[in-house]
């Protein structure tokens, strides 16, 4: 149990140490454009979390608003710090969840799909039709900066470091969770959830499990946006990302911890390329890799090194 529980320090190096050395040879947009992709992988892995059990939510996006109206509102109109106002962001997408999950649960595949869809929606429009104290279509603006005693994360440069760490924390413990003994079960509801049940597995109790902390996650991930953009509105959390995400995750791969993470990279990296030249195609172009994955690689770019080992399997055979 400990060795499956280990957190494989290798690989995990492998891939932290590039967002360690990338920031002192980026300029600021680029440096701001890895900010916004180290907070979308923690999104992408939290939505996965909850497609391991076999649902996959269009509400994702919306409770990370969640998060960010939260700990926004905190800050501006009650002068809380970040420290304070960041893990209640986390609380109150985990609470809505947690209320929410009862009728949604009740719904399985399609159904679960658009009944969350129509939460999700509901919730975002209620922002947009209430301008106090959502500030409306514009959303809220002056959000503080987060701060530790005198010093003030003010500068993409500085932000980019408190980011790093809180994704690489919230990483690790969704790392663990998918590898343990709960993570085990929710793969097994998504293979045989009636098989699980005949053993005495409680679906719906590990269905919303899977869901408050998923949300907990994408709350916190709304957090870091909010006080990095230093404004939050309702169309940064519109059905058009949360495509995005979906797009992510299945191009990536949901067969591994490790598959939104390569999605998230690989799109997102396509996507800076094509802002300066052919911003307008980012959807079309999103569509053409979505279609190109689903007939070459089914189970997304993660099982490229699979198919590379058993090609050279075949080639020494």
């Amino acid at each position: 149990m400990a060795k499956r529980n280990s957190l494989r320090p290798p690989k995990l190096l492998a891939l932290i140490v590039p967002f360690v050395i990338l920031p002192f040879f980026l300029g600021e947009y680029r440096l701001g454009s890895l900010i916004t992709m180290l907070i979308y992988i923690v999104v992408a892995a939290s939505f996965r979390l909850i497609s391991t059990t076999g649902e996959m939510t269009f509400a994702h996006v919306v409770i990370m608003g969640i998060g960010g109206y939260t700990s926004s509102l905190l800050a501006r109109y009650l002068g809380l710090a970040f420290w304070i106002t960041c893990p209640l962001g986390g609380l109150a997408g985990a609470g809505f969840a947690a209320l929410t999950a009862y009728p949604l649960f009740r719904m399985k595949g399609f159904y679960f799909f658009i009944g969350s869809m129509a939460i999700g929606e509901a919730v975002r429009l209620s922002w947009i039709r209430w301008k106090n104290p959502f500030g409306g279509e514009g959303g809220l603006w002056y959000i503080p900066p987060p701060t530790i005693g005198s010093f003030t994360f003010n500068t993409t440069f500085s932000y980019y470091w408190l980011t790093l760490g809180i994704v690489v924390a919230c990483m690790a413990i969704m790392y663990l969770i998918d590898r343990s003994r709960v993570g085990e079960t929710l793969r097994a509801i998504r293979l045989q959830d009636y098989l699980a049940q005949s053993i005495g597995v409680n679906i719906v109790a590990y269905k919303t499990i899977a869901y408050v902390i998923a949300s907990f996650f994408a709350a916190i991930a709304g957090t870091l946006l909010a006080h990095y953009l230093r404004s939050v509105s309702p169309t940064q959390f519109s059905m058009t990302i949360m495509i995005y995400v979906l797009i992510w995750a299945i191009v990536g791969g949901r067969a591994t911890f490790w598959g939104p993470i390569v999605g998230v990279l690989a799109l997102r990296s396509i996507e800076e390329q094509l802002r300066t030249t052919l911003q307008g195609w980012v959807p079309m172009v999103y569509g053409g890799i979505l279609i190109a994955i689903l007939l070459a690689m089914p189970d997304g770019l993660e099982s490229i090194p699979k198919k590379i080992r058993g090609w050279l399997g075949a080639r020494r055979g």
